[in-house]
């Protein structure tokens, strides 16, 4: 007679993460977890220009309104492919998905008025550093 071997409840999908989880830590540039989003070829050129335009610069201060304009529009478009987009995606409805377009234009505002003003005041050895920094995120 055969022997009766017991079976786990435990799923597939289960049994499976731990091993996908080492798999794409092991693949991963760095240990730290991280979110990305896709940029448009035009956004990625305009921001590579202007990333070396102020690390370029003899005076890297007469860029600081480029560098604050590219900043927003790279927040407007994370903001767009993370939160924006997951809800289309969803087909939540008209008045759902407007009532978010509304918050989410008020809040890109108040942030695009933060960002300008803090780029605004910055030295140029400072804005370098945060070209160097978005240059890292582009990785």
């Amino acid at each position: 007679m055969p022997k009766t071997v017991a079976v786990s409840k435990v799923s597939a999908k289960h049994v499976a993460k731990p091993a996908a989880r080492k798999a794409a830590k092991a693949a991963s540039p760095s240990a730290k977890p991280f979110l990305r989003f896709y940029l448009s070829d035009v956004l990625r050129d305009k921001t590579l220009d202007i990333l070396t335009t102020v690390e370029d610069a003899d005076d890297a201060t007469k860029h600081r309104n480029a560098l604050g304009d590219v900043i927003v529009e790279l927040t407007d478009s994370g903001m767009d492919y993370y939160f924006m987009r997951p809800l289309k995606l969803a087909n939540v409805g008209f008045f759902i998905e407007q009532t978010a377009n509304l918050g989410m234009s008020t809040a890109k505002k108040v942030f695009a008025s933060v960002v300008r003003n803090i780029i605004g005041r910055m030295d140029p050895p400072q804005l370098v550093s945060v070209c160097g920094s978005i240059r890292q995120l582009m990785k």
